[in-house]
């Protein structure tokens, strides 16, 4: 009597188990067996790669399988404020030639009565200070005055300032100095030629003088076109010396600085650098 073999269980409807994956997967469960509760990723099994990455560097969803939002576009003040340094350097190259070396001379000074500050807010807290430059570019400023004999007691004051707190928006460049001048006039046609030279500038629009009203001191303004990457921006510069302080402005918007130079209303840049000057001056003591 023949023995028949006992019965086999039927194929696997699932085929042959996979083999364990990321995160330690599982084959499917066979169709008598319960499912499982949802997990924390609601069944699914979690992303193979962390935080959605394909491998080989190639893009995935962000993480959790939400999409990854495209890179944002660059703006072109991304180039314009890549200019700031540049702009830094050339407007204290104009002070820094705010005075004549000469011999000096103690007959004829001033009191010390004012002096530059860098407040946190300027321009009705529409600026705010982004970086205090005085120990490092305003050590260029002092140094060109030391020994020069129509200033006195000098002191840099360099500072950058962001539009509402944020670079990209625009930023306003203070750069000047203060102690006891005289000359003050030819002091303040130096300074505006020594921003012309500045690497990279060159002069668009000639200075010229302004008298705001209620101002009791004369700014000269100028506009300057700077070539960066190929590129050339509008920079109008403001600048003023009196007898206890000297400085000049420089604003950078998207609105300044792709104008054409002609295009540039100087007498407005002058108001604000007197609004400027009426923020920073403030009495010793």
């Amino acid at each position: 009597m023949s023995t028949t073999p006992p019965p086999q269980p039927p194929d696997n409807p699932y085929g042959p188990p996979p083999t364990s994956g990321p995160y330690g997967q599982q084959p499917p469960p066979p169709p008598h067996q319960a499912p499982q509760q949802p997990g924390p990723y609601g069944g699914q099994a979690p992303p193979p790669f962390p935080y959605g990455q394909q491998p080989y560097g190639a893009p995935g969803p962000a993480p959790w399988g939400a999409p990854m939002a495209p890179p944002p576009k660059k703006s072109r003040l991304g180039l314009i404020l890549g200019i700031v340094g540049g702009v830094v350097a050339l407007v204290v190259v104009g002070v820094g030639v705010l005075v004549w070396i000469g011999t000096k001379s103690d007959a004829g000074f001033p009191e010390a009565e004012y002096k530059l500050t860098l407040p946190q807010k300027v321009l009705d807290e529409k600026y705010e200070l982004a970086g205090d430059l005085s120990r490092s570019e305003g050590k260029a400023i002092e140094e060109e005055a030391d020994g020069a004999w129509d200033a006195r007691d000098t002191k840099a004051v360099v500072g950058q300032y962001s539009l509402g707190g944020d670079q990209a928006k625009g930023t306003l460049v203070v750069s000047g100095m203060y102690g006891r001048f005289k000359n003050t006039e030819l002091a303040r046609d130096n300074m505006m030629e020594g921003a012309a030279g500045g690497e990279g500038a060159k002069v668009a629009v000639k200075p010229k003088d302004f008298k705001p009203a209620g101002a009791d001191v004369t700014v000269t303004c100028e506009v300057l076109v700077q070539t960066q990457l190929g590129t050339e921006l509008t920079i109008p510069v403001c600048g003023w010396v009196d007898g206890n302080t000297g400085a000049s402005i420089a604003e950078i918007t998207a609105d300044t600085v792709t104008k054409k130079p002609a295009q540039v209303d100087l007498a407005a840049a002058a108001e604000t650098a007197v609004r400027i000057r009426d923020e920073i001056r403030k009495p010793i003591g």
